[in-house]
């Protein structure tokens, strides 16, 4: 892993070690709570000295009592030694404020629709959302909104649901939400592509898949 141009699998990210932070949704992320703003604001500022430093710069959000970083390479669109590497300082520097790492409320909410041409809608959506069409979703570069992703598949008659929410977790996160999703009245309608993806429908049929990084290609 010491190549910093070679991109990794999410087992080898699992594999590295990195307590405080999750692969979700293709980004390496991590959120540290702290005391107050000002320990948070104190830690942002370090963090973005060690950034400048390895000339690797990870996205912050900075809020109170919390500062959310996540880390990607994207020159190589994915995770390098780039990013484990800053993990690790920001994980070490989060110790140094007595910040908590919180991995249990990591996530992020990705629309999926179903499509059989997103050639088609991708230009539509891209305008509306302000963003570009970008491989097989229509993505915005400030992140203001979530990712619009096209999803495949096979020509149909309405009525049928074409919007569902994908929520990226991290894998240990899953079954603690397909558990709450079931006593709050749904139900699991598919774990067919488990570990990848899990797929429930709330009491009107629906539908929302809990998604990770696993099995995956």
């Amino acid at each position: 892993m010491s190549d910093p141009k070679q991109t990794l699998t999410g087992q080898q990210v699992a594999d590295a070690g990195l307590d405080d932070w999750r692969l979700v949704l293709g980004r390496l992320r991590a959120r540290f709570a702290t005391d107050d703003f000002a320990s948070a604001a104190r830690l942002t500022q370090r963090v973005g000295a060690a950034a400048e430093a390895a000339n690797h710069h990870p996205d912050l959000d900075l809020r109170y009592g919390r500062l959310d970083v996540a880390l990607a390479s994207h020159d190589v669109g994915g995770i390098t030694s780039r990013d484990l590497d800053l993990a690790r300082v920001v994980s070490a520097l989060a110790a140094e404020e007595d910040a908590r790492a919180d991995t249990a409320s990591l996530q992020e909410v990705e629309i999926a629709i179903d499509t059989v041409d997103a050639d088609r809608l991708g230009p539509f959506w891209a305008a509306v959302l302000a963003g570009e069409v970008s491989g097989d979703g229509v993505r915005q570069s400030t992140g203001d909104v979530p990712t619009l992703w096209f999803q495949d598949t096979e020509e149909h008659e309405q009525p049928r649901q074409r919007f569902h929410l994908d929520v990226w977790l991290p894998p240990e996160q899953v079954q603690p939400r397909i558990d709450a999703a079931l006593a709050a009245g749904g139900t699991l309608a598919s774990d067919a592509e488990a570990p990848s993806f899990w797929v429930l429908a709330d009491p009107d049929n629906n539908l929302a898949c809990l998604c990770t990084w696993q099995d995956r290609s």
